[in-house]
């Protein structure tokens, strides 16, 4: 079902079970008590947390709820942010994660803060001090509301246990409903504690005063974009997450197909097509595709879709298809005109939006101008891919990722962290399905991989969860490896070890007179610290040993940790210097 479906579903009441390590079940239920009923009514079967001192009362409600509520103790209240983000992800459903009060919430922090800028649905949930000690500066008091405020679509300290169902409910429903994003929810440990002076009753949310995002546009939006789509003689389209978090890659597929537009992705909106599509042209932005960004500054009208015109992918936003009328189509209002002028705004879900554009539009031929994409891919290939896969003394990180992409079909859901290998992984995996590529966009969040990769692996169990992470990356979140042994689920990390920070230290190289400057690492013996973990795994340093190496990792029943060693100063190319125009992209 999707997320839209979901939030549009009748109120229902939830039946209070008795917790099956307690004899009789009190009359009225306890904070804790209540916030466990809350989770059921929302169907959550996974919570990603750590308990603490602040939280204890809803850990001890937890303890009798274990038959129906999966929790994952993480190592690090960070990687339950993450895990929270990869589960989303993956699955399409809310991700829970707790922590407590002081440091356990301010650890969460990161992964809000990357939740609201990818638009990921989120409930996080933090214990606080007693009520009556809110404001002292009391142990591990924290203002949580304060701190989170910026980066959370709504948060709430609930200090009366009668408080939770209906925030509660307020908070799943906000998490989905129009744009996605985290919430947080703050409860007081005297609330967690209080036995609630009425009757439970959950009641889900389907509307709220005050907050009506526009799921369906107005009819005017919709003519005005259809009528400039059909009069276009060079149309593009630029898909981004929004066609993915809409559930709408059915209908965009058919959208495109119908009117013959060529199209390219955001970053995040890799997998939302298929790579071997006859209109997908590839991924553009800072390190994506050379036609893709080229072709952006020949287009006569500009068809974004759930995107935001990032920097990354504009680059020189004011140079940015300058010479295009732009279309823009997206759930939130507040993206409309922020960075590009739009002659035809349309503000609504992707998936109605597009319901309502098919029979709109013409049956379109747009031979000629797909083909002057496929013009300059030569050129790429001989100056990128070519290089990126021919032999040289040292593995290179592309051969690692089109070797897991052909073992796999593509098919496999491919959790990323930040850097080179980031780029590379979203270059050469040829992405078949939709929600397989499961990165931190916005935020650029180093050591997101592994807790995100477990997350996405729960969300989503019966696909091949493979991730890619840099050496320097896996080091800030490794010890959720214990997390992920502790598991028992086959989560695949493939760390490509460079011995640098290797995306610092390509810009050092070309921007600033190769002054490496603090980004070469001395790093640990990886294979035998996920062996003290529990999980197995190798290194591999020769290309001979390369294939045997990875059907060993993909064959092996568990989770697996497999190192390669790569080319230590591989730079990722293409590349759109910072403060240019995607137009200027450089090969080499």
């Amino acid at each position: 079902m999707s997320k839209i479906a979901e939030i549009m579903e009748e109120p229902v009441i939830a039946s209070v079970s008795p917790a099956p390590e307690i004899g009789t079940v009190p009359k009225m239920l306890s904070g804790g008590q209540a916030l466990m009923e809350c989770l059921l009514a929302e169907g959550v079967d996974t919570i990603f947390g750590y308990p603490g001192g602040a939280i204890m009362p809803i850990y001890d409600a937890l303890y009798d709820y274990t038959d129906r509520i999966r929790h994952v103790l993480v190592r690090h209240e960070q990687g339950a942010s993450h895990a929270a983000e990869g589960y989303a992800r993956s699955s399409g459903r809310v991700g829970v994660c707790m922590a407590t009060s002081g440091p356990g919430a301010t650890n969460l922090v990161t992964g809000i803060a990357d939740a609201i800028i990818d638009c990921t649905p989120m409930v996080a949930i933090t214990g606080q001090v007693a009520s009556h000690l809110l404001g002292t500066d009391a142990f591990q008091e924290t203002d949580v509301i304060g701190i989170t405020t910026p980066i959370c679509k709504w948060n709430y300290q609930i200090i009366d246990p009668d408080e939770i169902p209906e925030i509660l409910a307020k908070a799943f429903f906000i998490a989905q409903a129009g744009k996605p994003g985290p919430v947080l929810i703050d409860i007081t440990k005297d609330a967690q504690t209080k036995l609630m002076s009425k009757k439970f009753e959950y009641k889900k949310v389907e509307k709220l005063a005050g907050y009506h995002p526009r799921r369906v546009p107005k009819i005017e939006q919709v003519e005005k974009a259809a009528e400039m789509i059909n009069n276009a003689k060079r149309p593009y389209i630029l898909f981004g997450h929004g066609v993915l978090i809409s559930e709408a890659v059915k209908e965009f597929q058919a959208f495109v197909e119908k009117t013959d537009i060529p199209c390219a992705s955001t970053l995040l909106g890799l997998s939302g097509m298929p790579i071997d599509h006859p209109n997908y042209m590839g991924w553009l932005g800072m390190h994506g595709m050379y036609a893709p960004n080229v072709m952006t500054d020949e287009c006569d009208v500009l068809i974004a879709i759930g995107m935001r015109f990032d920097d990354r992918v504009t680059g020189d936003a004011e140079l940015f298809a300058k010479q295009a009328r732009i279309i823009h189509i997206e759930i939130d209002p507040a993206e409309i005109e922020k960075i590009k002028k739009t002659e035809a705004p349309v503000v609504g879900d992707i998936k109605e939006v597009l319901n309502l554009l098919m029979p709109l539009v013409k049956k379109g031929d747009y031979t000629a101008w797909k083909n002057e994409f496929r013009k300059l891919e030569p050129e790429e290939k001989l100056k990128v891919t070519d290089r990126d896969l021919g032999g040289s003394d040292q593995i290179k990180m592309a051969e690692v990722v089109k070797m897991v992409s052909d073992k796999t079909k593509g098919e496999a859901c491919v959790v990323v962290d930040v850097g080179q290998h980031q780029m590379v992984a979203a270059r050469y995996y040829q992405f078949k399905k939709p929600h397989s590529y499961i990165a931190s966009g916005g935020l650029g969040t180093m050591g997101f991989a592994i807790p995100a990769a477990l997350g996405a692996k729960m969300g989503a169990p019966d696909r091949n969860v493979i991730a890619f992470i840099g050496d320097g990356c896996f080091q800030m979140t490794i010890q959720e490896l214990g997390t992920i042994a502790q598991s028992g689920l086959a989560v695949k990390l493939i760390i490509l070890n460079n011995n640098f920070l290797g995306m610092v230290r390509q810009w050092q190289q070309l921007f600033f007179d190769k002054r490496y400057s603090f980004v070469e690492l001395q790093n640990p013996d990886f294979i035998t610290i996920a062996r003290g973990f529990g999980i197995d795994g190798h290194k591999c340093t020769e290309r001979e040993s390369l294939e045997e190496s990875i059907d060993k990792m993909l064959n092996h029943q568990g989770s697996y940790l497999l190192e390669v060693v790569v080319e230590k100063e591989e730079n990722v190319f293409p590349m759109v210097p910072a403060g240019r125009s995607v137009s200027e992209i450089r090969l080499e």
